[in-house]
């Protein structure tokens, strides 16, 4: 979850970016615009951006707010693989 104006999210951008290029299609990453998405926003209760989450066959797995360093994001997604 993300906001055009957030720095952090800026920052975590090319992370999630680098990440994709590592794991190709072992995961699927979808960006969602809390302006635009308020509903989905409010239902997972979203309170900081960015915030970031892990879902494997629609069960909510990890979550966490802030910029997250590829090595502990990279570890938590191979944790569910």
């Amino acid at each position: 979850f993300h906001a055009e104006g957030c720095g952090p999210c800026k920052m975590v951008s090319p992370i999630l970016k680098s990440l994709k290029e590592e794991m190709g299609v072992s995961i699927k990453l979808i960006k969602i615009d809390v302006d635009k998405n308020q509903e989905i926003a409010a239902k997972y209760q979203i309170r900081g951006l960015p915030t970031l989450m892990i879902f494997k066959e629609g069960k909510l797995l990890w979550r966490q707010s802030g910029v997250v360093p590829i090595e502990n994001l990279r570890a938590e997604v191979n944790k569910y693989l």
